[in-house]
C-alpha cells in the first residue's frame, strides 16, 4: 500500500500521467477492496485537492463495505474534505465512483442523525460533477433529501431555481422534482411546488409508481392551497396508465377535493377526519390543515366580490370563523400576504375592500415584465435548438422509422386504374 501511495503522490501532479495513474489504480482493486476500513490512515498521507483521483479510489475501497456508527463517524469528516476539496478534472475520470461515494455519504450522516452536516458537501459535489447548470446529476435527489431531513430548505431552493435540460437517469427526475415540490411547499413557494409535482405525476411511465402517487396526494392538497380547487383531469400528455389508476388509489383525496369545492368549512373538515388516519400515515395531515386555513380565505376573498364594506363580526358569521378577532387576523394576513386589498377601521370593526393599487406602471413592474419577456426568449431558442438536435439524432431517426407504415396509401389512388387487354 505505501508504494500504491507513493504513485499517487507522483503521478498526480501532472495530467498527462493522469491515465497511467488510474491503470494502476484499476489494478489494485481487489486489494484495496479486500483491506477495506483498514485503508483510512492512507488518506492523512494524501491531499484530497492534488491526489483527488487517488483519494477517490482509496475512499471508495473503505466504504464499500458495512460501516457501524462509529465507523462512519471515522469516515464523515475526510469524505467531507473530500467533496469539497476535490479536483473536478481528476474525480471526472472516476465519475461513477465519485457518486458512489457521495451517495455513501449521504447514508452516513443520516445514520449519524446529522444531515445537516451533509448539505454543504453534496452541494460541493454537485458543482463538481455537474458539466453545467442545466445538467441534472443523480446526486440532486440525493442533496435535496439532507436538505428535507435537516429543514435547511432555502439552500435546496438554490438548485431548484435552475433550468434543467439535460438529464442522465429518468428517476433522477422524479426524485428531484418529489423533493424539489417538498421543499417549496416547506417555503410555502406553492406555485413552483405544483409545477414539480406536475412533472412527476405527467411522467412518460408504462406502470404505476410509488413516486407518482405520492406527488399526486400533495399535487391535490397544494392544488387546493393554491388554487382553491383541483380538476380530476390530467393533461392529454400523461400516461394513460396514469390516468386510469391514481384517482382510484387516492380517492380519499379525491373526495377531500370534491368537498373543497362546496365552500363549507363543516362538510371539509368532516371529510378531513373521516380520512384522518390515511392523511396522518401519509404525512399530509399538516397540508389538510393549510387547506382548511386557505377555504376560510377563499370565503373572504369571494366576500370581497360582492360587498365593499362588511363589519369584522359579518364576515366572521360567513366565513364560519368563531369569533370578529379570528375574523380580523385572517383579513390581516390576508393583507399583508397581498391577497386582499382592503382596510380596517378600528373603532368600528368595518372592514372596506378596495381594489387592487397596482396600475402596471411604475419602474420596478416593468423592470419585472421584461425580465420574464426575456426569459420567456432564451427559454423559446433553447427548446428551438434542442428540437432541432433530436430531429438530427440517429436514435430518435432509427425509432421513427421503424414506427412509421411500410406504405403511405397516400402516395396513390384510392381506385385501381382500368386496363383493356
Amino acid at each position: 500500500m505505501e508504494v500504491l501511495v507513493v504513485n499517487i503522490q507522483g503521478l498526480s501532479t501532472n495530467p498527462g500521467d493522469l491515465p497511467n495513474l488510474q491503470n494502476i489504480l484499476k489494478q489494485a482493486h481487489d486489494s484495496l477492496h479486500a483491506e477495506s476500513i483498514r485503508l483510512l490512515p492512507l488518506l492523512d498521507m494524501l491531499d484530497p485537492s492534488l491526489h483527488s483521483l487517488g483519494f477517490l479510489y482509496i475512499l471508495e475501497a473503505c466504504t464499500s463495505s458495512a460501516l457501524s456508527k462509529e465507523q462512519a463517524s471515522a469516515v464523515v469528516l475526510p469524505t467531507a474534505r473530500f467533496m469539497n476539496s476535490c479536483s473536478k478534472e481528476q474525480i471526472q475520470l472516476a465519475p461513477e465512483k465519485f457518486i458512489s461515494v457521495c451517495k455513501r455519504f449521504k447514508d452516513y450522516v443520516m445514520q449519524l442523525e446529522a444531515p445537516m452536516r451533509g448539505v454543504a458537501p453534496m452541494l460541493a459535489a454537485i458543482r463538481k460533477i455537474q458539466s453545467s447548470s442545466e445538467h441534472l446529476t443523480p446526486l440532486h435527489p440525493e442533496f435535496l433529501v439532507l436538505c428535507l431531513l435537516s429543514k435547511c430548505y432555502k439552500a435546496g431552493l438554490s438548485i431548484l431555481d435552475e433550468d434543467i435540460f439535460e438529464v442522465d437517469q429518468p428517476k433522477d427526475l422524479l426524485l428531484y422534482c418529489y423533493y424539489g415540490g417538498m421543499i417549496c411547499i416547506g417555503q410555502k413557494h406553492f406555485r413552483k411546488a405544483l409545477e414539480l409535482l406536475h412533472n412527476v405525476v405527467t411522467a412518460p411511465t408504462s406502470v404505476i409508481t410509488a413516486i407518482a402517487v405520492e406527488a399526486y396526494k400533495k399535487y391535490i392538497l397544494v392544488s387546493l392551497i393554491h388554487n382553491g380547487q383541483f380538476s380530476t383531469s390530467l393533461p392529454k400528455y400523461t400516461s394513460s396508465v396514469a390516468q386510469r389508476n391514481l384517482k382510484n388509489i387516492c380517492q380519499p383525496y379525491i373526495e377531500l377535493a370534491n368537498s373543497y369545492t362546496t365552500g363549507k368549512i363543516a362538510d371539509f373538515e368532516s371529510v378531513a377526519q373521516k380520512h384522518r388516519e390515511k392523511f396522518d400515515n401519509d404525512n399530509n395531515l399538516g397540508l389538510v390543515k393549510q387547506a382548511i386555513s386557505s377555504m376560510y380565505k377563499r370565503n373572504i376573498q369571494r366576500l370581497t366580490q360582492t360587498y365593499l364594506t362588511l363589519s369584522l363580526q359579518d364576515i366572521a358569521n360567513s366565513v364560519q370563523l368563531n369569533s370578529a378577532k379570528e375574523a380580523e387576523m385572517h383579513v390581516l394576513q390576508m393583507i399583508q400576504d397581498g391577497e386582499i386589498f382592503a382596510t380596517i377601521n378600528q373603532k368600528d370593526g368595518m372592514v372596506s375592500f378596495l381594489e387592487d393599487p397596482e396600475q402596471y406602471k411604475s419602474c420596478g413592474m416593468i423592470e419585472r415584465i421584461d425580465s420574464s419577456i426575456q426569459r420567456i426568449m432564451a427559454l423559446s431558442r433553447k427548446l428551438t435548438t434542442m428540437n432541432e438536435n433530436i430531429s438530427c439524432d440517429p436514435m430518435y431517426l432509427a425509432k421513427v422509422g421503424r414506427e412509421r407504415q411500410r406504405f403511405d396509401f397516400d402516395d396513390f389512388d384510392p381506385v385501381p386504374q382500368r386496363f383493356n387487354i
